[in-house]
């Protein structure tokens, strides 16, 4: 994590859940959204085609393991899978488990908030945080050793 300038590279962006010479995975600290991880490649790169193909191919492959493990164990009603980037010009995607119920659904979990999420279905998704940073690591360790 060598520019001190960009957020991604100066700091680990969540609690690091897996990590390898090429990126992490970490679980986001957001109180309505338990279960919300992003994937970071630990190299600097802006865009994903600033990425070799051979890169962007294990980084995609690692978004894939990261969204089946939340869809197992949180079961979310949906997921959403994002690349933005306009604030932290950083390659980095964003897996998070939506809810009917949860703050913002239809609207994407930066946009207008449409309800108060039940503090007991929160509380029953934090539960599941245990076996869901589990479930990344065993995919991911899977993933890994598939290669060699």
């Amino acid at each position: 994590m060598a520019k001190t300038s960009c957020e991604l590279c100066a700091q680990l962006g969540g609690e690091v859940v897996y990590r390898n010479d090429q990126y992490r995975v970490v679980l986001v600290d957001d109180a309505h959204y338990p279960g919300f991880c992003r994937v970071i490649w630990n190299g600097h790169a802006q865009e994903m085609t600033d990425l070799p193909a051979a890169d962007r191919t294990v980084l995609m492959d690692a978004v894939w393991q990261v969204e089946d493990a939340v869809r197992e164990i949180m079961h979310p009603d949906k997921i959403n899978v994002a690349s933005l980037g306009n604030m932290v010009p950083h390659v980095h995607w964003h897996v998070i488990p939506r809810f009917t119920s949860d703050a913002h659904f239809p609207n994407p979990i930066w946009g207008e908030v449409r309800r108060t999420p039940d503090s007991a279905d929160l509380s029953r998704r934090r539960a599941l945080l245990p076996r869901l940073r589990a479930a990344i690591v065993e995919r991911l360790d899977q993933s890994a050793q598939s290669v060699f």
